[in-house]
């Protein structure tokens, strides 16, 4: 948006030596010392914490405004209203009177000199970390976290990603595709896109909500993402230019609740699947795919247009099949799919643990065979029936006429009631190993034994009571080892309790036939 008060709080000297030492992005809170979510502020250049860390930023804004409201305003206080200030990660500019971000700046160009110059601090600070980095591993191979794993040494390589305000929804997906290696390394082998031109080409990308499309790339900061995770040179990684394209072109994730992090999987793998279609700076990056794919036609599947990676790896095909009990009529659609929404069958729903003796525990199977069954549609269903020239009863089943490369399947474990929307919280066993899809198949006899077995490579979990509250952690497999993913934190753990989580999303990858089989 674009910001009156910048005339009247942006006081500061563009090279400023009152800025601290150091590294802009891990200068510390003048209040409470944390050096999480550092802001500056642009009227005296003190550091303050965001409101997600201990909102000492808008602390320090608000006490500015006291003496305004007790005493009669000066002209020196008017002038002086610290109302603006910048993240210091991100180079983002926000005014708390107008509780929005801003993208113009002063006549003389300040808030632009004032990024430029942190952006300056921030290299110069990590080519000199570089260095010392460098030096320290000529004297020393211990330069990473080091974990004992069946009896020998190793390095965790595995990066963390922040939450910058409930975002932990994001972070379980995002460390979830990163796992699955055909779909994360096509996004890591893409050329970088120069989003930018003229004076600013080079300098770090940020975005606010009020840029327009054409300065955002999904698939660009995507990439970046993939590309910082599992290098193993930092512990944990901000997403916030990703984030900030999510608010510009999903509006429906805009601000710091709580999200469906169901529905966000849907919307980003939507619209990367759409960026890629078309391309960016007229580049198709679906030709990419062509060129690098050596998936055969068969093996593609298309939704809404040309194929991608996306529909590659994820892209499979429903029948659904659907019978007049009048007539007899049989009606039959296809249907693309990226993912399989499954209920958790009404007999299992009091069935919270795995240990409990209520019962039977309620397994994956159960879920898959309860979508996949015969069902009668109840009265506000009625099927329109071609012959009979009217709705009439009928019955439908799903058949899957094609399996996709990665089988995501997702749990409905919340449900809408009268005034709320309540959570199933039953546990639902699962196969770390060898899902076999073969008897959900339209022709069985048409796949391979090898082609209908799944492993699995990575779970979203919830944890919490309510789809708006709550948290969100996952689960994923990297070189044989399974990893805890709970925003920065990343924890080496075992199979035995990846299986008693309660599963929200699974993606289980097609195991690979031993020989001839087709790779992205």
């Amino acid at each position: 948006m674009e910001c009156p008060h910048l005339s009247s709080s942006v006081c500061i000297a563009p090279d400023s030596a009152k800025f601290p030492n150091g590294s802009p992005s891990s200068w510390c809170c003048s209040v409470c010392r944390s050096n999480k979510s550092p802001w500056v502020c642009l009227t005296c250049s003190s550091v303050h914490c965001g409101r997600y860390v201990n909102g000492h930023a808008k602390k320090h804004y608000e006490d500015a405004q006291t003496p305004l409201t007790n005493h009669k305003k000066s002209e020196k206080q008017d002038k002086a209203q610290h109302t603006v200030c910048m993240d210091c990660s991100s180079y983002s500019t926000y005014c708390y009177r107008c509780d929005d971000f801003v993208v113009n700046d002063t006549k003389l160009g300040l808030v632009q000199k004032v990024r430029e110059h942190l952006q300056n601090l921030e290299n110069s600070a990590f080519t000199a970390d570089r260095h010392r980095k460098r030096k320290l591993l000529e004297n020393s191979s211990l330069n990473s976290k080091l974990l004992k794993v069946n009896g020998s040494t190793t390095a965790i390589c595995a990066t963390g990603l922040r939450n910058l305000g409930n975002t932990c929804f994001m972070n379980a997906i995002l460390q979830s595709l990163s796992n699955i290696e055909q779909f994360c390394c096509y996004f890591k082998e893409l050329p970088a896109v120069e989003l930018r031109n003229g004076k600013t080409a080079g300098r770090r990308t940020y975005h606010t909500r009020s840029q327009g499309d054409n300065n955002v790339s999904l698939v660009e900061e995507f990439r970046k993402t993939l590309c910082a995770l599992w290098q193993g040179s930092q512990t944990a990684f901000s997403p916030e230019s990703l984030f900030y394209v999510v608010w510009k072109i999903m509006p429906n994730f805009r601000g710091y609740q709580q999200q469906d992090a169901h529905e966000f999987m849907r919307y980003l793998l939507d619209h990367l699947h759409l960026e890629l279609q078309g391309g960016f700076n007229g580049v198709s990056r679906s030709a990419i795919l062509q060129e690098n794919s050596t998936l055969s036609p068969s093996n593609k599947c298309c939704i809404n247009g040309a194929s991608t990676v996306v529909t590659a790896i994820f892209g499979g095909i429903l029948q659904n099949e659907v019978n007049c009990l009048i007539c007899g009529t049989e009606s039959r659609k296809f249907d693309p799919f990226l993912d399989l929404s499954l209920d958790i069958p009404s007999q299992f729903r009091n069935k919270r643990s795995k240990n409990q003796e209520n019962g039977p525990v309620c397994s994956l199977r159960d879920c898959l065979r309860s979508f996949t069954d015969l069902e009668e549609l109840d009265e506000t269903e009625l099927y329109m029936c071609h012959k009979c020239k009217k709705k009439q009863k009928s019955t439908k089943k799903f058949w899957i006429q094609k399996l996709p490369k990665v089988l995501c399947l997702h749990l409905k474990r919340f449900h809408w009631t009268a005034y709320l929307r309540n959570k199933v919280d039953t546990y639902v066993e699962f196969p770390l190993r060898g899902l076999d899809m073969k008897c959900y198949l339209l022709e069985p006899e048409n796949s391979g034994p090898e082609n209908c077995l799944y492993d699995l490579a990575a779970v979203v979990v919830h944890h919490g009571s309510g789809v708006g509250s709550g948290h969100y952690t996952a689960y994923a497999t990297h070189e044989g080892r399974w990893f805890h993913f709970n925003d920065s934190t990343v924890t080496l753990t075992d199979e035995d309790t990846v299986v008693k989580a309660k599963a929200y999303i699974l993606f289980y990858v097609e195991r690979q036939a031993k020989a001839g089989s087709d790779k992205l």
